[in-house]
Order: structure tokens, then sequence, then C-alpha cells
């Protein structure tokens, strides 16, 4: 039951583990951000065949890094391409930092100014700029690259962070980036584990002898093996038969964790991506609220009276 491939020899350290953090992935198609993944971890998070086939990411990837400090980071990286926006929404809640990942020989993109708009109106607070593939452009064009972005920033959360320039084909600026990556996380309050407890599902599958996995973000709150969970808005009620953080075996998982919950007595189908765990009783679904709704330049088109919209 691994939601995240366990690097050899650190599980047996998770539970000394005195501070987590989420870092997630955001930009354009192609930028490079599984790459980057796949360079600073080892791991490969395009799991699927059609993934590696075409060269894109479709489905959320994790792994994690332990950063030099101390600190362990769950990774999220999510698909660049414009169809799967709906997808890297659900990647993004969670996040405590994101890398906005910008390819140095194209620049900024839409999906760029897109997944920054996700992010800010998710209220991501922290994150750095990686001008990626840096071994494709020069010092000149770099320059200019940095300035289109420090525009594009100005005003969100990114404003005054950090832009590293890496390339994850040959390595260079990584460790320059890893330790910026350490330094944002040094500042990054831990999570309240008395707080209500929530973990939206962002994927959800079957596997033989467990039955159905689903992992997410624990936002909130504390989850331990055995205790009964309720999956919303259906209302279902299921135990708890295993948990896993970050490719370890758990019988606790708090706030702040990248989580795996095996759940018994109910099918994946139950507990689909965009449902959310929480102890029963403690929410209601609703099926009306009012909101305050902002709407971005780059929507095409207009928000009309009494037209229907599609929630996230």
């Amino acid at each position: 039951m691994a939601d995240i491939v366990p690097q050899p020899g650190d599980c047996d350290k998770i539970s000394l583990m005195s501070k987590t953090v989420i870092l997630g992935t955001a930009g354009h198609i192609d930028h490079g951000k599984s790459s980057l993944v796949r360079v600073l971890t080892g791991i490969d998070p395009d799991r699927l065949k059609e993934e590696k086939e075409r060269g894109i990411t479709i489905e959320l990837g994790f792994a994690r890094l332990s950063l030099p400090s101390g600190t362990l980071a769950g990774i999220v990286d999510v698909p660049g391409h414009e169809r799967f926006v709906r997808t890297m929404v659900a990647g993004a809640a969670g996040v405590d930092i994101v890398l906005l990942v910008v390819a140095a020989d194209e620049g900024v993109m839409p999906q760029t100014r897109e997944h920054l708009d996700i992010c800010r109106l998710l209220a991501v607070r922290h994150g750095i700029v990686v001008l990626n593939k840096c071994d494709k452009a020069d010092g000149e064009w770099m320059d200019l690259q940095e300035e289109e972005i420090r525009t594009l920033v100005r005003g969100t959360f990114l404003e005054g962070a950090p832009i590293v320039r890496v390339s994850a084909a040959t390595g260079q600026g990584l460790p320059d980036l890893v330790a910026a990556l350490d330094r944002i996380a040094a500042g990054i309050p831990g999570k309240d584990s008395s707080d209500l407890f929530r973990l939206p599902v962002d994927r959800s599958f079957s596997m033989k002898g467990f039955g159905t996995v689903v992992t997410g973000t624990l936002i909130g709150g504390t989850v331990a093996t055995g205790e009964e969970v309720a999956i919303l808005p259906g209302g279902t009620v299921a135990k708890v038969r295993g948990l896993q953080v970050h490719g370890g075996p758990v019988e606790r998982s708090t706030a702040g964790t990248r989580t795996a919950v095996n759940l018994q007595g109910v099918e994946k189908e139950s507990a689909p991506r965009g449902s959310v765990l929480c102890r029963p009783g403690t929410f209601t679904p609703t099926k009306s609220a009012e909101v305050f709704v902002e709407y971005l330049p780059l929507v095409p088109k207009p928000l009309r009276h009494r037209g229907q919209v599609s929630f996230h």
C-alpha cells in the first residue's frame, strides 16, 4: 500500500522526523516538472504507461525529499496540460511550498499563468520559481526571462521569492534549489493536530490483498488505525484498516503529512478523488453556499446570472 515509494532505510526514520512539509510543482506542460522531481529524489513520479509513452504527466505523481535540516518534504507532481486542470487543482490543495517551474528556453506560457492563479486562489503562501532547462539558454536570454517572471508574480505570494536557475538534465543549480527549499521550510509552522480531522482524497484505487486505498494530504487533526471515518459527500462510514506515511506503515498520522488510508468495507467508487475523509458527524454536505468569486482575466467566457459552473 504505497502512496510514495520509500527510499532504502528511510522508513525507520519517518517517525523520528520532527517536521514535514508538502511541496507541489506547478507550471506549463513539458517545462520539466517531473524531470526535476526525478533528479531531486530518484523517484519517477510518472507511473502510467501512457505518461511514459507521451512524455507528459496525466495523473498526480508522488515522491519525497529529505532536506539537509532533517525536514521531510512530501512532493506532489501535477500535470501541466490544460486538459488536466482538475487533476492539478486536486494535487495543489494542501501544498505548503510550490515550485513554479518555467523552462528557460520558452519562458512564461499559458499554464504558467493559470497554475499561478490556482495556487494563489488556494491560499498557497510560499514558493520558489525554478528557471529550468538553463542548459538550453544563454545568460542574456535568462535575464530577460527572469524579468518577465518578476512582472508575472508581482502582487502575488511569489513576489520577492527566489528565482533559482537549474537544469534537471545536467544537475546545474540543484544544490542551490535544495538549500532554498530548506530555508523556506524552516519558516513554515507545523499543522494543528488538535483541529478536526480532514483528508481530501486526491487518489483512490483498489490493491490486491488490501482493498480500497485512498491518498491525500492530511490538512487537519489526526487519524489512527481502527478508527471509523466518514466519506463525504456520500456519507459512507468505513473503518481504517491501515495507514502509511511517505511509504512507511504507521499506527497514527498527523496533520501536514501525505497519508495513504486503507479503508475496510467500501469500494473505491465510494471514495473517489474529490471526496473528503472526516470523523463521522463532524461535517455535513450542503447543496447551497454563498461565495465570493474572483473572476480571472484569462477566463474566455463571461459569468452569467443563473449560469452553470463547475467546482473542483
